[in-house]
């Protein structure tokens, strides 16, 4: 049975995804990570706090030394949080929307990745600290597909990343938006992450800028063997996400080397080359 995140929730954040992860945790979905605007955690579930811990994360040099687990009892499920410092205690109760704490960047992050909150749930009884097994996710929200022809200029960069300004976002702030990808919208880290997942569809070939990417059993999409190459070079891949103010895709990796202002065509190639 999957757990429903609403929209109210969803709209305290600029951008979701339930898949763009390589950690067992996001498996079949069973995890949503959640971007919020600044350096603090609004809480995205209500009840009362059951315990706070600091727990290894593989050791990155731009990560943090620590992260940390923030578990809740929202009265039907145990919510497990994690990337967020604690500015609650055991015993607190806290509402959707409350201060939970310090927005922490991980080692369990790619370079490429904004810091987030990461959400999944347990059933009561279930051991609250393993993430296997977790409950499949739910996003409680229609996600408006776009189109994209593979071609763009780049408008951000950063040392692992590039944001190209195509598509557009129809409507900013008002609506979520992804890739569209046949009957659905496509999510996750294409193909640098083993999985992904095509939402709002059941099952089917998924298809970016006209190439078959993969096919989808249920949302969950197994990748082709691919390769993406960007104005002629390789790069990791195009992360995949929901947002609700930009759509511009993004292309990432440590062999990004693209210029603001600068003509960007994509290509998805089938068989890693």
């Amino acid at each position: 049975m999957a757990v429903t995140v609403p929209e109210r929730v969803l709209r305290q954040y600029y951008r979701f995804s339930l898949y763009n992860s390589p950690f067992e945790a996001h498996d079949d979905g069973c995890a949503i990570d959640l971007y919020p605007e600044g350096e603090r955690a609004p809480s995205p579930v209500a009840g009362e706090v059951l315990e706070t811990k600091a727990v290894r994360a593989p050791p990155k040099a731009y990560a943090a030394e620590a992260d940390y687990l923030i578990l809740v009892d929202t009265g039907d499920y145990v919510a497990r949080l994690l990337h967020v410092k604690p500015g609650v205690d055991a015993g607190d109760r806290v509402a959707v929307g409350d201060d939970l704490g310090e927005l922490v960047r991980a080692g369990f992050f790619a370079p490429w990745v904004p810091n987030h909150v990461h959400l999944g749930f347990r059933n009561e009884g279930a051991n609250p600290y393993r993430a296997a097994g977790s409950l499949p996710v739910e996003a409680g929200v229609n996600v408006e597909g776009l189109a994209w022809d593979g071609t763009g200029t780049v408008t951000e960069a950063g040392e692992t990343w590039a944001r190209l300004d195509s598509p557009t976002h129809p409507a900013p702030g008002e609506r979520f938006v992804g890739l569209a990808a046949g009957g659905g919208v496509l999510d996750g880290g294409l193909p640098h992450y083993e999985w992904g997942g095509l939402l709002g569809d059941d099952g089917g070939i998924a298809r970016l800028a006209g190439q078959r990417v993969g096919v989808a059993d249920g949302r969950t999409v197994a990748w082709d063997d691919l390769a993406v190459v960007a104005n002629g070079d390789p790069v990791t891949g195009v992360a995949l996400f929901c947002s609700r103010d930009e759509a511009g895709v993004k292309l990432v990796g440590e062999d990004v080397d693209l210029a603001v202002g600068e003509r960007v065509e994509v290509t998805v190639s089938r068989g890693g080359a």
